[in-house]
């Protein structure tokens, strides 16, 4: 496991004004189903924790604590939201995953870290997998963080290592597991389109059944999923450019500006708008 590397405590700020959804924990319920209609991430409960880990002592006082963690995650607190995470244990694996993915991708600089970041996702997730096999976002992150470690590498040689098999049978049980699991489509059509990029329609369809058709079809239930998204459309956007390039540039930069007019409601959401605001002006 890589952490020579992995040290939350001295990862950089949130870079922008989080005032506007810096939720108390009340807010935070009232917010959840909005908050995690891309994840179906379940609100941490005592009946939660006690249906995952029966043998909890205090299963109140873990739920209180994952709630904690998450509302942390949400006002872009990413370092503490990890390291409260990793203190509660593999319970805690998706808000531990989703904070440190989300840092790694917008405000981490550092490649080496970044890989780190991942890496250790990865084997958190693996971990989780093993504990709570039902557990769709186990086995989503799972997906997330190796993709995520596969570009640090280049996609090429993820291919070669046979990494994307494992993304893509990680999507799948997704996907079997919790049929509106919007993010999940979002990686589906992705991995059609990344594959197709890297190696070619008829490579990417002889070998790992990609296609753009089906790209497009996943990315068209993860936008009626979450109409809303900023990172639905920054990812559709992304898709289109990587199987079509400049024959559908304009439709890429579409969605892009659809992302960039989409309401931020929390850490996540204002930096896939930032990010998809600065791609813009640059283009």
């Amino acid at each position: 496991m890589a952490t020579a590397t992995f040290e939350p405590k001295r990862w950089a700020k949130f870079p922008h004004d989080n005032k506007p959804f810096n939720y108390d924990r009340e807010g935070l319920i009232a917010q959840w189903d909005l908050l995690h209609r891309g994840d179906c991430e379940p609100l941490p409960t005592s009946e939660r924790v006690l249906s995952l880990a029966p043998a909890q002592s205090n299963p109140e006082e873990t739920a209180d604590a994952l709630l904690e963690a998450w509302r942390l995650y949400h006002v872009g607190a990413f370092s503490e939201a990890v390291l409260l995470a990793d203190e509660i244990g593999v319970l805690a694996h998706a808000v531990a995953n989703k904070a440190s993915g989300i840092y790694a991708d917008y405000v981490e600089d550092d490649e080496t870290i970044q890989k780190a970041i991942y890496e250790h996702g990865m084997n958190r997730a693996a971990d989780a997998i093993n504990a709570f096999p039902s557990d769709p976002n186990a086995h989503y992150f799972h997906a997330f963080m190796t993709g995520r470690y596969s570009q640090c590498i280049s996609v090429t040689k993820a291919l070669k290592d046979g990494l994307a098999t494992r993304v893509q049978s990680d999507i799948a049980t997704v996907l079997e597991l919790q049929a509106k699991h919007a993010e999940g489509y979002l990686a589906l059509g992705l991995f059609h389109a990344e594959v197709i990029d890297k190696v070619g329609r008829m490579v990417g369809r002889v070998t790992y059944g990609a296609s753009s058709d089906e790209s497009l079809k996943a990315f068209q239930t993860a936008l009626k999923l979450t109409p809303k998204s900023p990172i639905a459309w920054i990812e559709y956007g992304n898709a289109l450019y990587l199987m079509f390039g400049d024959d559908r540039i304009q439709e890429s930069n579409e969605a892009y500006e659809t992302a960039t007019q989409c309401k931020v409601i929390d850490a996540m959401t204002c930096l896939d708008v930032a990010y998809a605001k600065a791609s813009l002006s640059d283009s």
